[in-house]
This record gives structure tokens, sequence and C-alpha cells, in this order.
């Protein structure tokens, strides 16, 4: 079935129903949340926009509910393309559900060799952030692999199972489907065990990471990507392993600043940006670990961690171009645009941000609460008959409204 649209319920109303749900005051669910009293109320009543991952994951925990109950997903019917990535995610979790290691496989027709080229395919698909088009192979790929995974062909089918399975996590994830990108990401690690592969294992601890983080469990996602770097630290010379460990440590950085650590952060960022240093940009398993790729972490850390002076100067001195273009440059872009909103007198660069993170990945930007909301309190924040044409078109396209 086709996901209704959502219309514009600020995510501040749906703050305020479950505080008043439990007939708490601010002063106190604010205390919960480790938050002060000012910040919840603006929050709450949408003159602070909710575009911080860290104080949105603060306020869940508070409300005893996940971040996505908070933000909801939104669906603007004008872009067709993300109303049809989300008509598949039942799909890809019956598929997850059903692909279990432990279980026979339904017999599959398809050789090995077309199936790596299906994945290929996905991935190029994700890579360029058209989860449309990736969310309608993955179904039919998950199930197609684990229909392998017991041939002659086992080795290559688990390898491959392993790759898709992080895809479809992903890409839940991106569409705001935290607990089921979860789910892909147990079966990415289920997978990679199979394979008795070290850097696959600390691959599926990355997806693992990625998945708690999402869901605003912070502490899990550090606690997964510390062992996995401890785990791999011994194979550092196999091809690979510096690219896997570089990007665990990213994970780390950003797990840490959201469980209120941040000069663990600090050091985590450092550490990652040395190694980068040393390897280069990359592309190993699609990570595209690198210095380039280090900095567009760095710039959501900063904007989400308090710093949007910060972020605003690393992304100055990055080059999008060192990366493919689509799934990494809409992070610079789009958190590049989040820090611009929090420094007085940016509003227009910020604007302009936002229309490029849109221009390099529509799908992604119509389906973020988080980019949604940045763009709703410079919608707020303009008068209507000044705001310029450039975001008030942006602003029907995401379906807001001033």
């Amino acid at each position: 079935m086709t996901p209704r649209p959502n219309g514009d319920p600020r995510i501040g109303e749906r703050i305020r129903a479950r505080r008043l749900l439990r007939g708490w005051s601010i002063r106190f669910a604010a205390s919960r949340a480790g938050i002060s009293h000012a910040t919840w109320s603006r929050v709450e009543r949408g003159r602070q926009a909710a575009d911080n991952r860290f104080t949105l994951a603060d306020i869940a925990t508070a409300l005893d509910c996940a971040p996505a109950e908070l933000t909801g997903v939104p669906v603007p019917a004008a872009d067709r393309d993300v109303v049809t990535a989300h008509a598949h995610v039942n799909d890809i979790r019956h598929a997850l559900v059903d692909i279990d290691l432990s279980e026979p496989a339904v017999p599959s027709s398809t050789p090995v060799g077309e199936l790596a080229r299906t994945v290929a395919l996905a991935d190029g698909l994700r890579q360029a952030c058209d989860y449309a088009g990736a969310a309608r192979l993955l179904p039919g790929l998950l199930r197609d692999l684990h229909a392998e995974t017991p041939g002659p062909d086992r080795r290559t089918a688990l390898r491959l199972l392993v790759e898709a399975t992080f895809l479809a996590s992903s890409v839940l994830r991106n569409l705001g489907r935290p607990a089921d990108a979860w789910l892909g990401a147990e079966r990415c690690r289920d997978a990679a065990d199979a394979t008795d592969d070290q850097l696959l294992r600390g691959y599926a601890a990355y997806a693992r990471a990625c998945a708690a983080s999402g869901c605003g469990s912070y502490q899990r996602g550090l606690t997964l990507a510390e062992r996995a770097i401890d785990e791999l630290r011994p194979h550092f010379a196999r091809p690979g392993t510096a690219e896997m460990l570089g990007s665990l440590m990213l994970v780390c950085a950003v797990a840490a600043r959201g469980s209120g650590r941040p000069d663990d952060s600090r050091g985590w960022s450092a550490e990652a940006a040395d190694l980068a240093a040393r390897t280069g940009e990359t592309s190993t398993l699609s990570l595209y670990f690198g210095p380039a790729n280090v900095a567009i972490w760095q710039i959501g850390i900063e904007a989400d961690g308090g710093d949007p002076g910060r972020a605003a100067e690393i992304a100055r001195t990055t080059d999008p171009a060192a990366l493919p273009y689509g799934f990494r440059q809409v992070f610079l872009y789009a958190d590049t645009a989040r820090a611009l909103a929090r420094i007085r007198g940016r509003d227009r660069e910020a604007v302009r941000f936002l229309l490029a993170a849109e221009r390099v990945a529509p799908q992604h930007v119509h389906t973020s609460p988080i980019t949604r909301e940045t763009a709703r309190m410079l919608l707020d924040r303009s008068h209507r008959n000044a705001a310029g044409t450039d975001l008030r078109g942006l602003a029907e396209r995401l379906q807001l409204a001033a």
C-alpha cells in the first residue's frame, strides 16, 4: 500500500503531547532530558528548530520513546520517488525477517555472478541517494542471496549478503526507519560471522553502530564500534583494515558526543583525521574513508554539538568533489545548512546549502525530518513577502507552511 503523505505536524507538537500525557511540567521533563527548560520550551513551541540529533535523542529518552516517534516519517506527496521508496519498506522488512541463516532457504535460479552485479547496482543507487531504486531491488536480492548460501558458492554468497544487508540497513536508516535499520544490521552481523572474515565483521559492526546511533542509543553504538576497533587493530596490515578502522572511529566520535562525552568525541575525531591523512581518499567497501569524509562527519558533529561556527569553517575548506556525487555530499550541504542557520545573519547562505543538498539528493532531503526542521525554521524567520523565491519553493516541495 502506498503510504499517505504526512502534513506538517511539527515535532514540537508531538513533544508537547507526550509531555502532557504524562502530566509533566516543562521543568521536570527538561531535567529528565538534561537540558535547560528554556531549550525544551523553545523546541516545543517551534521557536527553536528540532534539527539537533543529540538534543532530540535526549528529549526522546526523557519521554520514554524513540527519536523517530518524535520526528515522524515525512513523505511529501509531490515526490513520487520518496513515496515509492517508503512503499517498499515493508517488503524489505519481510525479506530481512525471512533470510535467517539458521533456516532453510527457498531455492533460487539466479547465478551468483548476476547477483553480484545486482548488489553493485543497488550500491550505486544508494550512493546516489536513489532510495526508491535501491529499495525496489533489495527484497528479491536478499532472498536470492540467502538461497545461495547453502550451495557451492556459499562463501561468495555470504560476502554478497553482508553487502546487501548493509545496504538495506543504510537505506532504511536514511528513510527514517531506525528499528528496521537495526534489523538489517543484525542480519549483516549474522552473515559476517558466517564468513569468519574479521574485516567483514568490522563492516557489520559499523552497520550496527550506525543503526544504534540512529535509534538514539548512542552508548550502545559507542560500545559496538569501540569493541570492533579493538578486534581489528591486530589486523592493521591487511588491505582495507585501516579504512574500516577509520570509519569506526568516526562512528565513535558521533556516539561519544551523543553520549555526553565531548572530550572522547574530539579524541576519536582527531585519531580518524590522522589516519585519513595516511590513507588518503579511498573507496573501500563504499565507505569512502579519507580526509574529505572525516571533515563531513566533523561538520555534523559540530553542528549538533554546539559549535556551528566551527562546522561552517570546516565546510569552507572541504571540497565536495573529493567524494562521489550523492550520498556523502548531501550530508556536507545539509549539515552545513543546519550550522549556518544557527549563526546570526547567515540565513541566506543556509538556504543556498539546503538547495545544494536538494539538488544532489532530492530523495534524501525530502524524507529527512532534520532537514525539514531547518527549512521550517528558516521559513518561520522570514516575513512571507520577504522570503526568497528559492526558500518558498523549497518549502512548497517539503510541504511546509510558515
